[in-house]
């Protein structure tokens, strides 16, 4: 793991939305740290506002009051510009849906946002084979997402996510698709991304089989942080889940 230090911050960030003629406040003060090299799980109920706060810290939305800041730089401050930027380089995103473009190749998918960096094609080639290889795609690289499985589709949404080396990967609902088994090697695939290189891992899910592999667990509840516990304080192991699924 890299040397320690802040990389997300948010200081009593809260977000309402607007319903008609009703006020909804999703997030209610939200004051969190989270340090490099971290796997993070943000759990809790459908409406919670765990997805909400994922969103206020991919740069995805922006709080109604309150402050989020990547590396010390508060986002909200960036122009559309410099925030697309920070997103390209700084967050890799894994989604529940895989969110691949269907008439791209696995290869031309992971090679996109290096695209969009401004890599030139062969470097992005190289590298795209090199990631796909990573995850275990390495006879998949000309095969179009149909072609692919749920669980092969999301190791090309991972090999994406890596892409321009970013410092934080963002996962919503990374296993919300997919099979258990198959979930299970998508996790542990994440967990090894953050223990081998560094990757500071947040994901915003209701799997349970994450908590084996988080250093902390992030527990939202109406809005606000209900309690933070460290890997060893939880009392759910991964075989005991398997055996309730």
């Amino acid at each position: 793991m890299s040397e320690s230090h802040t990389i997300v911050r948010t200081t009593q960030v809260r977000k309402t939305f607007t319903m008609g003629n009703q006020k909804l406040e999703a997030l209610k003060g939200i004051d969190l740290e989270i340090q490099a090299g971290e796997y993070i799980s943000i759990m809790g109920p459908s409406g919670s506002g765990k997805s909400t706060l994922f969103n206020m810290i991919g740069g995805l939305d922006k709080p109604s009051s309150g402050k989020v800041f990547i590396d010390e730089v508060d986002i909200a401050q960036l122009d559309a510009f410099e925030l697309a930027w920070l997103r390209n380089r700084k967050i890799g995103y894994i989604f529940q849906t895989f969110n691949l473009i269907q008439v791209m190749t696995a290869l031309e998918n992971v090679m996109l946002p290096m695209t969009f960096g401004g890599m030139d094609d062969d470097n992005a080639m190289e590298r795209g084979v090199e990631l796909l290889r990573m995850v275990g795609l390495d006879k998949r690289f000309n095969h179009k997402p149909q072609e692919l499985s749920g669980g092969q589709q999301q190791r090309v949404a991972v090999a994406r996510s890596l892409a321009n080396a970013p410092s934080i990967i963002l996962a919503d609902e990374p296993t919300g698709n997919l099979d258990l088994s198959t979930g299970a090697e998508i996790i542990e695939l994440l967990r090894e991304l953050s223990h081998e290189q560094g990757v500071t891992i947040i994901t915003a899910t209701h799997d349970y089989k994450m908590l084996n592999v988080s250093d902390r667990v992030i527990w939202i509840v109406d809005g606000r942080i209900d309690k933070i516990e460290n890997r060893d304080q939880l009392d759910i192991h991964v075989g005991e889940i398997a055996a309730r699924e």
